[in-house]
């Protein structure tokens, strides 16, 4: 079972990475946060938007100190295809994770039994490797690269400012609030 403020389930894997095909192991990436993208497949039609707005941040993202891992079911040798056909997926540079039995998937909680393939799931796991926000969506519904950013820069604003909060769309350098008596019923 995945739970918000629970170690975030372990996993070894092949994945296509820097023109190799790799082992990973979401442990390699202790002390970094890590998004875990999981998307329906390769060579389809929301998926490279989503994943090409990711390469087009992830030098922002590893500023951050964050590494990206994106999931399908497909193997590392269609991942490899993929990378080598389109321009857009061309650009990635974070690793891309195989998950063909559907293993990770399912341990995640984002695997349709019925098609073989995850849902769109975004995990944000901290740097002790502790889930601290997911969010999922309908197949059919493409995320934002812009909102996973602000996301982040929330939960590592939290992690290093005890005792504060952010509130609703909040953004670096925007007021936080901390939570006391003193706030209730004055917002």
């Amino acid at each position: 079972m995945i739970a918000i403020n629970e170690k975030a389930p372990e996993f070894e894997a092949e994945a296509f990475h820097e023109g190799e095909i790799k082992r990973v192991r979401l442990s390699d990436y202790k002390g970094k946060w890590v998004v875990l993208v999981f998307y329906p497949a390769d060579f389809t039609f929301i998926c490279p938007t989503e994943l090409g707005e990711l390469a087009d941040n992830y030098e922002e993202l590893k500023k951050m100190n964050v590494e990206i891992l994106s999931i399908s079911t497909d193997t590392a040798f269609v991942h490899k295809a993929w990378h080598d056909a389109s321009k857009t997926i061309a650009k990635i540079q974070y690793p891309m994770v195989a998950d063909p039995t559907g293993k990770i998937s399912r341990d995640y909680r984002t695997y349709i039994e019925e098609e073989g393939i995850p849902l769109r799931g975004t995990f944000i796991i901290d740097p002790d490797g502790i889930l601290k926000a997911f969010e999922m969506h309908d197949n059919s519904i493409g995320r934002s690269s812009a909102e996973l950013i602000r996301k982040i820069q929330a939960a590592q604003f939290v992690m290093e400012h005890s005792g504060e909060v952010c509130p609703a769309s909040w953004k670096p350098g925007e007021e936080t609030l901390k939570p006391g008596l003193d706030l209730v019923g004055k917002i």
